[in-house]
This record gives structure tokens, C-alpha cells and sequence, in this order.
């Protein structure tokens, strides 16, 4: 272990405060959500910011010689949206009792409901998770907020933490995992006859509707279709949350800055984009994050986000797919339940046990769930896959 008062924390209202190859030295390059890239897109795009809230204070740890050994993507919030992992009942419990819930830190990447390390530690440094999220509790507790959050951490992170005194809270997500397969019918062959005519006959119905479907690398992309992609983003958000985070900048910057990383699917109308999939690739994963359309096609949106994903997936040799929040359809499409986790420390007493509480009985039912729904799988069985968190 460290020598605690050998190490220093810092917090940065800017990503670019700090060098991109010492962050990225700490987060790997497994998960693009993590990367310097990723979150300097989202701050230099006015997507995270005083527009909508979320106010960077990147938590940065270096030990005596000056050197970063940690870090993690921080945020100080007056809400709660965002974030998919949510907490309004228990700010306006607090509130309602006399409490301040607002403004809070937020451990987590922007908008993205994806998965991950958030805090991130040099290799070969020895400073572990439980170290980084004692200077964090501390800085949270200098300066005078309610909590700290950390939204879709790994499930060690999860652990560490719990270890430390932070709550744990239990999520749940549906990813495809990759079992071998060389084709899109392997993955069907594993499939009760039923469910297999089922997406047959979707994906046949989708491609029937007279639409080119493209896949597209980061420099690959044009403005133009970048500009397409936002308007249907924009729909799609309008639809469903009316609060659009992302900025046209957005997009083209990630496309510039992540490369081949940044995959966009693509189904076009005589030559014009109607619909689109965006996807950002790790080293093992493809991740879905958003998706539009300018009016609908029959199956267009399981094609898009779903089928081709498996596809890209399988021709790449990646072990799963996230396809994002939600979505008990997902499970008929060969998505399974998979854990998420999150882990929460709040300076209030009262309201530490009341949440406490909670969520030891949501962890119970959640696993409850996760387990019942498994079992509405599409596969033939002795083919019943499970995922892993």
C-alpha cells in the first residue's frame, strides 16, 4: 500500500489540464468511453459544461516526485440527469427533510451508459481503488457536498469501494456475447426454431424496404453525414427525454479524434441517409450508444442497432456487444441480462442508512429479475448462454 500522505489530489475544470498520454497511461486503451479523446470531445464540444450541467472536476492523484499514478472523469452536478443511474428519489427525500442533495460529484463518462473502469490506476504504481476513493470522500467532504457517485464502474471497482464504506448499487444491462461464431447463421443455429424464423424474417423485412445500409469508420464519415446523424439524434432525444446534451461539434470532433474506433452505421434512401447507428469500438467490445431515424421502417431500428452490431462484431472478432441502457426486447434478440454496478458515498447519516436500505433490497430483487429473464432467452437448450458482468 502507499503512503497516503505521499500522494497529492488535484481537481481539473478541464480534461486538457492534464496530458493526454499520462491520462491515457492510467485508462487503457480497452475502453474508449475513458479516454482523454472521448472526454475532450465532450468538453471542447460544449456537451459537458455549464450548458447542461455538468461542470468538469477530473480527480487527479500524483505521488511525490509529481508523477500521475490515478485519475478519474469527475463531474459536479446540480441534477441528476444523464446519468441512467438515478437518484431523484433520494434527492428529493433529502431536500424534502431540510437537506442540500445539489450540487454532487459524478464519477462517470458523460451521457454514456456504458460500462467500464472509472477509476484509473497507473499500472505497476501499487495505489489502488480504495486509495483514490478515500482522497475523492475527502475532497467531497472539504468541500461541503452531499455525495459522490461513480455510475457503471467494473464490478472490482464495485467491490473495492463497497469494501471502503461506499453503497452498492446493482444495475442491469443486455449485452450479446460472441460464443465462437463465424457467421450471423451461427449465431441463429443456437436458437430455438421459432425464435431463429423470428429474426429470419425481421432482417429479411428490414432489408426489403429498399434501403442501402453502409458501415462507416471515423474517416470515412463525412460532415455532411455527421450533420444527418445529429438531426436524427436530435429526433430520437426529442421523443423520448427532450433534453438533446450532445452538440453538433460533437460528432465529427469524436470522428477526428477516435478514428477507426468510432463505427456509423448507416441506412440510406436514394443515396441520402434516413437512419443511422452509432457505435464506438474497444479493444474486445463494440458499444452502441446512439440512434435516430427520419420516419419509420419495419424492423429498421433491431437492424441498425442489433443485427448489423452482431455482424460487425462477429467479421471483427469482438467478444460482446452493449447496445446501451434498457430494453427488455433486446433478450428475443440473443441480449441477455448482464449486471451493472455503481457505488455511492453519501456524508449524511440518515440518509447513508436510509439509501443503504434500499438498496440492499433492490440488489435482492434485481438479481431476482436478472435470473427470470434470462430464462426468456431465445436459445435452444443446452445452448442457454449466460452473461457476465
Amino acid at each position: 500500500m502507499p503512503n497516503m500522505t505521499s500522494l497529492t489530489l488535484t481537481l481539473h475544470r478541464r480534461i486538457g489540464e492534464i496530458a493526454a498520454t499520462d491520462w491515457d497511461d492510467c485508462a487503457g486503451a480497452d475502453n474508449p468511453f475513458v479516454s482523454h479523446a472521448f472526454l475532450a470531445c465532450v468538453e471542447e464540444s460544449g456537451s459537458a459544461g455549464p450548458r447542461t450541467g455538468w461542470l468538469p472536476q477530473h480527480a487527479a492523484l500524483r505521488d511525490a516526485a509529481g508523477r500521475l499514478v490515478a485519475c478519474a472523469p469527475m463531474y459536479a452536478k446540480s441534477h441528476s440527469y444523464g446519468e441512467y443511474v438515478f437518484d431523484h428519489a433520494w434527492a428529493n427525500a433529502f431536500e424534502r427533510a431540510g437537506g442540500r442533495y445539489y450540487p454532487k460529484l459524478q464519477i462517470a463518462s458523460p451521457f454514456s451508459p456504458v460500462p467500464g473502469p472509472r477509476f484509473l490506476i497507473r499500472p505497476g504504481s501499487h495505489v489502488a481503488v480504495a486509495d483514490l476513493g478515500a482522497a475523492v470522500v475527502q475532497a467531497c467532504s472539504e468541500l461541503g457536498l452531499s455525495s459522490v457517485h461513480a455510475s457503471f464502474c467494473t464490478e472490482a471497482e464495485w467491490e473495492a469501494l463497497g469494501e471502503a464504506g461506499w453503497l452498492q448499487r446493482l444495475g442491469m444491462q443486455f449485452h450479446w456475447h460472441n460464443h465462437g461464431y463465424g457467421h450471423f447463421d451461427d449465431f441463429l443455429a443456437a436458437m430455438s426454431s421459432r425464435k431463429r424464423k423470428t429474426l429470419r424474417r425481421e432482417r429479411r423485412d428490414a432489408n426489403a424496404c429498399g434501403l442501402e445500409f453502409v458501415t462507416l469508420r471515423g474517416p470515412e464519415i463525412t460532415p455532411s453525414q455527421w450533420q444527418d446523424f445529429h438531426r436524427f439524434y436530435v429526433s430520437t432525444v426529442d421523443r423520448k427525454w427532450g433534453s438533446a446534451y450532445l452538440t453538433p461539434e460533437f460528432f465529427p470532433l469524436l470522428g477526428r479524434a477516435l478514428g477507426e474506433r468510432v463505427v456509423l452505421m448507416l441506412a440510406l434512401e436514394g443515396g441520402k441517409p434516413v437512419a443511422g447507428a452509432l457505435n464506438l469500438m474497444g479493444s474486445d467490445t463494440l458499444y452502441g450508444r446512439n440512434w435516430g431515424c427520419d420516419r419509420d421502417y419495419p424492423f429498421l431500428h433491431f437492424e441498425l442497432c442489433y443485427y448489423r452490431a452482431i455482424d460487425f462484431a462477429i467479421a471483427q472478432g469482438l467478444a460482446r456487444v452493449e447496445a446501451g441502457a434498457q430494453g427488455e426486447h433486446k433478450i428475443q434478440r440473443g441480449y441477455l441480462p448482464a449486471p451493472t454496478y455503481s457505488a455511492h458515498w453519501i456524508r449524511h447519516s440518515g440518509l447513508r442508512e436510509a439509501v443503504a436500505q434500499f438498496l440492499v433490497e433492490e440488489r435482492a430483487s434485481r438479481i431476482e429479475e436478472m435470473a427470470a429473464l434470462a430464462e426468456l432467452g431465445p436459445f435452444r437448450e443446452g445452448q442457454t448462454q449466460v452473461n457476465e458482468g
